[in-house]
């Protein structure tokens, strides 16, 4: 959150909010070519997209960080408190940008609570309720992140959940960043930026469909083709 003085007065403030764009993705091109648009703020990934790239997490997430400068979330694959601590320790020491991202499970908020007594981020994940996210945050989590199209799927209005839990941390001032991750389209995105999501995580594939619309390319055509029709005859 960014806050700007505005008016005359010390009461005179206004506060913004800025929505930050993830890639999640583990792969190298695709991060690359993101980051050259400019608007990428991290990078999400987990062991499923680790494992795609073949690479282990602390070779990869390194790589990770030279392209993207934000936070880069990588994740545990221990499922008991003392075995996620040491795991977690070791990967927030590949990277300053490192975020240590830990399941939603009792084990994980143990983990998480004692990484914040050592000052480590940690970004909770698999969550898929409201009460999992107060949870998440009771801990201390940096960021918590609830699977929007994955609750889609189950036929439940997964955006619903995004908007309780929005509710829920500004009644009790909670700092924990909501990351709306399992996104399907530009339309999850929206409505997430909607809800006031502080984060939301794109495949690369959907980060690519938010620059297209029919009507921007049918436009750009038509400037084009009208410039060449005056200019192509001058330089003739």
């Amino acid at each position: 959150m960014i806050i700007e003085a505005t008016g005359k007065s010390a009461h005179s403030v206004t506060i913004k909010r800025l929505m930050k764009f993830f890639l999640d993705s583990a792969n190298l091109a695709e991060l690359k070519d993101a980051a050259s648009w400019g608007i990428v703020d991290g990078v999400t990934t987990n062991p499923s997209l680790i494992a795609k790239e073949g690479f282990p997490v602390q070779e990869q997430v390194r790589k990770i960080c030279d392209i993207i400068d934000g936070d880069v979330s990588a994740e545990v694959v221990s499922l008991v408190a003392p075995e996620m601590i040491v795991e977690g320790r070791r990967l927030a020491a590949i990277h300053k940008n490192i975020v240590v991202k830990v399941p939603l499970i009792p084990e994980g908020i143990k983990a998480v609570a004692a990484f914040v007594k050592e000052g480590i981020r940690t970004n909770v994940t698999l969550c898929f309720s409201a009460a999992q996210a107060l949870v998440a945050a009771k801990a201390g989590a940096y960021i918590v992140s609830p699977f929007v199209g994955r609750v889609d799927d189950i036929g439940w209005p997964g955006i619903e959940m995004i908007d309780d839990i929005m509710t829920i941390y500004r009644n009790y001032d909670y700092k924990t960043q909501v990351l709306a991750a399992s996104v399907r389209g530009p339309l999850s995105v929206i409505q997430a930026a909607k809800a006031g999501a502080h984060i939301v995580t794109l495949p690369y594939k959907v980060m690519q469909q938010m620059f297209h619309h029919p009507l921007t390319e049918k436009g750009l055509e038509q400037f084009l083709s009208d410039h060449r029709k005056v200019f192509d005859l001058v330089n003739a």
